[in-house]
């Protein structure tokens, strides 16, 4: 059976310079240190899917020895767009690439590296294919995926509040980044990918705000949930963000705010 077409995150206008100013340090920095720590110092040509602005390829390029070759790839030439300029004249080729239809000769690379992006892919069983294709036999797929919603405390408060105010009428991509998160199913659709041995763990890791104030803003005006905000009703972006603030001050603190965060990191054999 065919997988039925999926609704796609559109990452486009202010969204992916807020995205790295507030959800970066929020979410992203202390697992790409954690995935980035588990890449082979003997590799020799790493590809990075799903690269957004650039967090994770930032320190692959430190832990990656100087002659490697850090290909860096992402489907939005927005969120590209920022990536290349806080890493400007680093060695990395920055290319637009589709995940599900990657333009690299097969056994071509010793890594392939993907941080909170197969969840957005339409079709994960081409796209996990793909990346075998492309890796070289003993070749590592390592990947990261958001645990269960009520895992990760600030996301659940917002993403809670936001169902709220949409009741039945919650755009189709509400559940995308968190969809990931049934370790056997993931592990599942990796060996029938092709992959000889599949590890996944899971690492629980703490949301470091400033302050509940910044998280909120940075909430609503970061994710791809502030264009269907806006679409709805452009007095909720301020409603919401205040709705989400009062809430994450009183469970996890005004300054700093502090939640509990939990994600997947699996590492896959060619």
């Amino acid at each position: 059976m065919k997988p039925q077409p999926q609704a796609t995150i559109s990452f486009t206008g202010s969204i992916p310079s807020n995205y790295d100013h507030y959800l970066g340090p929020l979410f992203f920095e202390d697992y790409a240190i954690d995935v980035c720590s588990r890449v082979k110092p003997s590799t020799r040509r790493a590809l990075e899917l799903c690269c957004g602005t650039g967090r994770v390829t930032n320190h692959l390029r430190k832990v990656l020895g100087p002659n490697a070759e850090l290909i860096a790839s992402d489907i939005s030439e927005d969120m590209l767009a920022v990536a290349r300029k806080k890493l400007k004249g680093e060695n990395i080729d920055w290319r637009i690439i589709d995940a599900q239809q990657i333009p690299l000769e097969a056994n071509s690379c010793d890594v392939v590296v993907c941080c909170f992006g197969y969840m957005l892919v339409p079709d994960k069983q081409k796209a996990f294919s793909e990346a075998l294709r492309v890796l070289r036999p003993g070749g590592t797929l390592l990947m990261s995926t958001w645990d269960k919603l009520e895992n990760n405390h600030a996301s659940n408060v917002f993403r809670k509040t936001v169902k709220e105010y949409f009741g039945d009428s919650l755009p189709e991509t509400y559940k995308l980044p968190f969809s990931m998160h049934d370790q056997e199913s993931i592990k599942e659709q990796l060996l029938a990918a092709g992959f000889s041995k599949v590890s996944i763990e899971s690492v629980e890791k703490v949301s470091p705000g400033v302050s509940a104030k910044e998280v909120a803003y940075g909430l609503v005006h970061g994710g791809s949930l502030y264009n269907e905000i806006m679409k709805k009703n452009p007095l909720w972006v301020k409603e919401i963000s205040d709705v989400v603030e009062k809430e994450l001050t009183v469970k996890y603190g005004s300054k700093p705010m502090l939640a509990p965060m939990s994600a997947l990191i699996c590492q896959a054999t060619k």
